[in-house]
Formats: structure tokens, C-alpha cells, sequence
């Protein structure tokens, strides 16, 4: 069986669970269904579709593993179907999984705010469906504090650049439901088709009260937000710090 988490068991229809249990990420090489081992943590962010979310989160140094997948429904084991229509309240996620002493959770933090539009409530760009929503899940209660700071910074910012208010949501206690194996690093695999409906602001997130940023100024050039679907147009790989 999946490892059990902090985000419950590991389960997304029964099928995609034991597919999870031994598949390889595509990309990074690791079991995406692996508990966060000593000197590791994992956190669950929902930003619009995940397909592009994923590829951004895995190409951060210090990230061993990432998995897409629904949480904060009202259901078990939800399908593709069952999210895509709203009826099942979960919101499309990604799991990461990384190394603290690679990345501080203020460098996924960074990249969370960044990479899409916070403040666009049940859609992001054409998406729409409740699914699409922005989520921040982590269960420990330090990290979930550095997130509510750094919503509060981010906010600041958007409002100083006349955006409106955010919307994420940023709680605990949500379990983790792994979505079916073809949407797994969906971006890497051949014949992919390349999509993402993401809408960054270009507003950057400095470091902060409490921050633990620890990656270089160099990583974040890598992603340039000024660039349309900038997330497709990046290398699937890792991006490496030496």
C-alpha cells in the first residue's frame, strides 16, 4: 500500500493509488508516492490546472518528488470526472516533496505566489470550476504560519500594483488523493499536449519576516513570468545550481 503522510492516506481512485504506490516520477526518477523522510517535508499546492503547476515545482532545486492530485473535498477516492464537475469540492493539487536542507518552504512559497494569479477565487485564466481554486494544505504549524505571512506580504503587493484581494485558501488536516497515472507529469511525457492556463502577475516575492529562502537569485531568472505560458516554454528538467 501507499505510505501513509501527514495528508492521510494515499488513495485517488482505487486504481490510481496502487499505480501511485510503485510509479516513478517521469522526470526526477523517484517513487512519487514516498513519505517525506528525516530532513524532508511536503506540502499540497492547488494553482490552477495542475499539469503546469507540477512541472514548475519539480524543475526547484532541492524537490525530490512531486505527484498531482485532489484535496479538500467531501469525498473519498474522487475521479478526474467527479472533480472536473464540481460536485466533489476537491481542488486540483500538487504534492512536493523536499529537501530542507536544499530549499526553505518560503522558496515553494515563492514560486506558489508567483506562478499564478491568487486573486481570480474559482478559476484561473479560461479554467473555471471550483476545482481550479488556489490552496495552500501543510499541516505543520510553523509552515502554516509562514504561509499566512507571506499571503499577507504577497497581498501588500498586489494591492500597492491595484490587484484585488486573495483568495487562497491555507489550512491543515486535508488528505492527499492521487490523481489517475496519465495525469502524472503530464508535461514530460510525449505527446503531451501543451497546456497551461496560469496567470502570473509578474509581481515577485521578496523575502520576508520569518523567511527561509535559501535558493540563489539565478533559480528565479529561470522562471520569467513576463513570458506567456513561460512554464511550458521551460526545460522539463531539474534546474541545476552548479
Amino acid at each position: 500500500m501507499p505510505h501513509p503522510s501527514v495528508f492521510g492516506l494515499f488513495s485517488s481512485p482505487a486504481s490510481a493509488s496502487q499505480a501511485a504506490a510503485d510509479t516513478r516520477h517521469w522526470v526526477l526518477g523517484t517513487p512519487i508516492a514516498a513519505a517525506p523522510q528525516p530532513g524532508q517535508a511536503e506540502v499540497l499546492f492547488g494553482c490552477g490546472c495542475f499539469w503546469g503547476a507540477e512541472k514548475g515545482f519539480w524543475r526547484l532545486p532541492g524537490v525530490i518528488t512531486t505527484a498531482v492530485g485532489y484535496a479538500g473535498g467531501r469525498s473519498d477516492n474522487p475521479s478526474y470526472e467527479q472533480v472536473c464537475s464540481g460536485r466533489s469540492g476537491h481542488a486540483e493539487v500538487v504534492r512536493v516533496v523536499w529537501d530542507l536542507s536544499q530549499a526553505g518552504f518560503a522558496d515553494l512559497l515563492k514560486l506558489f505566489w508567483e506562478c499564478h494569479d491568487p486573486t481570480q477565487g474559482d478559476r484561473q485564466g479560461n479554467d473555471r470550476g471550483s476545482q481550479y481554486r488556489s490552496v495552500i494544505y501543510v499541516d505543520d504549524p510553523e509552515r502554516l504560519a509562514l504561509a499566512q505571512t507571506s499571503l499577507e506580504v504577497y497581498q501588500q503587493l498586489l494591492q500597492q500594483a491595484g490587484r484585488g484581494p486573495i483568495t487562497t485558501q491555507i489550512a491543515s488536516g486535508q488528505r492527499f488523493f492521487f490523481a489517475e497515472p496519465y495525469h502524472q507529469q503530464y508535461l514530460a511525457k510525449p505527446g503531451s499536449r501543451p497546456y497551461c492556463s496560469a496567470q502570473p502577475s509578474g509581481i515577485r516575492l521578496p523575502e520576508f519576516a520569518g523567511s527561509d529562502q535559501r535558493l540563489p537569485q539565478r533559480v528565479w531568472q529561470a522562471y520569467d513570468w513576463s513570458v506567456p505560458h513561460c512554464i511550458l516554454r521551460g526545460d522539463n528538467q531539474p534546474i541545476r545550481l552548479v
